[in-house]
């Protein structure tokens, strides 16, 4: 599997430059897996491009919620597979993922992500689980792209229930 460097934020193409790139690498490589990863998240992009009423381009924020997507859809499929005992399709979808994942901000891990759910809490004054959609609200916002909403879910339920 080819590895892409790409840095999100940094990086001065935009996602749709970047991923005919990426295809170009991964046709002369002959990477299929990747191949088919990237040509999945360019058609995704098109699609979304002419969406009634959407903009010739989409805006970072959308770009990001495309790319998330993508990666669930794959993480969700590759449950499903293992969870019938059929490994042998649940591989290539984890591997999908792999290479969407590389296009995305590095995600935060578990301590990072609940220091910030405690920092939003103690800013809101939420203190019972009545107040859970609120901080999953600002949570959702402020870690938009670093950490998935399952995980965010989760810390926030565990820090206003205890």
């Amino acid at each position: 599997m080819i590895i892409f460097a790409v840095d999100f934020y940094t990086f001065p193409m935009s996602l749709q430059e970047q991923i005919n790139d990426a295809i170009k690498v991964a046709m002369k490589e002959k990477d299929t897996v990747a191949l088919q990863s990237l040509r999945a998240v360019k058609s995704a992009i098109l699609l979304a491009q002419t969406e009634t009423g959407a903009k010739a381009d989409l805006t970072d924020e959308q770009e990001l919620k495309l790319l998330q997507k993508l990666v669930k859809q794959r993480k969700d499929s590759a449950a499903i597979y293992i969870e019938q005992g059929r490994q042998d399709l649940a591989s290539p979808e984890i591997a999908e993922a792999k290479v969407i994942e590389q296009f995305l901000p590095q995600q935060l891990s578990e301590e990072e992500i609940a220091k910030e759910v405690d920092t939003i809490i103690e800013r809101s004054g939420a203190s019972s689980m009545k107040d859970m959609g609120q901080v999953m609200g600002m949570a959702s916002k402020e870690l938009a792209g670093k950490a998935d909403g399952k995980t965010i879910s989760t810390i926030v339920k565990s820090r206003l229930s205890g």
